[in-house]
């Protein structure tokens, strides 16, 4: 897809991505008091991740009907682990802004994002975790998003020290993390968009 064409799209669908970040946006910072970094609402994040996506979706892209799934799921793509939010709890939402299909793929992307259950980093991000992310459509552009936005928050000056310690974390696990969402597929959709993997390993 070539971006003018996502431009587009962008333009054409501007009310619904506006109520998409609005209902996103009031589940994690209103009903759940969910914050990010020290003090920050946790839409700050959503928009990011949603911000990152949008930037290398030209690079993915397969229909233009599948627009409005991505984006709903790089804003929901916590909804499930943090927000309390069940797999028919998102289908329902995406329903009042999408037909079937793609509440069905939007929904999906969101459930691929869902850590397991783990007590560790490692047990709640293990291969199965990975597995299903490198064969849902478009999941590991949401989560190479996400990685691009927790990564660049962590980059910021911490007085706490927390983000410097997520850094390095995120620099430890760089190439796992990369090789680990990467499936081999023939699926656009499935692909790592060059662009944003070139601009994670800058950081």
């Amino acid at each position: 897809m070539t971006i003018e064409t996502l431009n587009r799209l962008v333009e054409q669908h501007k009310g619904a991505m506006e109520q998409i970040a609005v209902e996103a946006s009031r589940l994690h910072d209103v009903d759940v008091n969910q914050r990010y970094g020290a003090n920050l609402p946790y839409s700050y994040h959503l928009r990011s991740v949603a911000s990152w996506t949008l930037r290398y979706a030209h690079e993915v892209l397969a229909r233009e009907d599948d627009f409005l799934p991505l984006y709903f799921g790089a804003y929901f793509h916590d909804s499930i682990e943090d927000a309390r939010l069940t797999y028919n709890n998102v289908y329902a939402i995406a329903m009042m802004h999408m037909n079937a299909e793609q509440s069905t793929m939007a929904t999906e992307i969101v459930y691929a994002l869902t850590n397991d259950k783990g007590r560790t980093r490692q047990e709640r991000a293990g291969e199965r975790y990975y597995a299903g992310i490198r064969v849902t459509p478009y999941a590991p552009l949401v989560k190479l998003a996400d990685r691009i936005a927790n990564f660049s928050y962590s980059l910021l000056p911490d007085d706490g020290g927390y983000a410097a310690h997520m850094a390095e974390v995120y620099r430890k696990e760089m190439a796992h993390f990369i090789e680990a969402i990467n499936g081999e597929t023939n699926d656009p959709r499935c692909a790592l968009p060059a662009g944003a993997v070139k601009y994670l390993l800058s950081l």
